[in-house]
């Protein structure tokens, strides 16, 4: 992990943002489900969504809000309950 890792707690939902040798990841717990939103280190592909930050992609998106949407659903909360750490907000494309 980097210096930019980051973790914030909000409605009950965790996120923790961090960086790999390869991507930038944004991981979400909330009550025992986990979702994942990772793209590359650079900054400038599609945000893949996860149900784990090392799991099996499930779909990808252009822009964050679709990302945030489906890591939303997956936890079962909505979307603008996701707390985002400031290092992650400048995700998507």
């Amino acid at each position: 992990m980097t210096t930019a890792d980051a973790t914030l707690t909000e409605n009950d939902v965790t996120a923790q943002y961090y960086e790999t040798d390869t991507e930038r990841v944004l991981a979400f717990d909330a009550d025992g489900r986990t979702a994942a939103i990772a793209q590359n280190v650079e900054g400038y592909a599609m945000l893949k969504v996860r149900p784990t930050a090392d799991g099996d992609e499930l779909e990808r998106y252009y822009g964050f809000d679709m990302a945030l949407d489906h890591a939303g659903e997956l936890l079962g909360v909505a979307p603008t309950a996701l707390p985002i750490p400031e290092p992650a907000t400048d995700m998507g494309m």
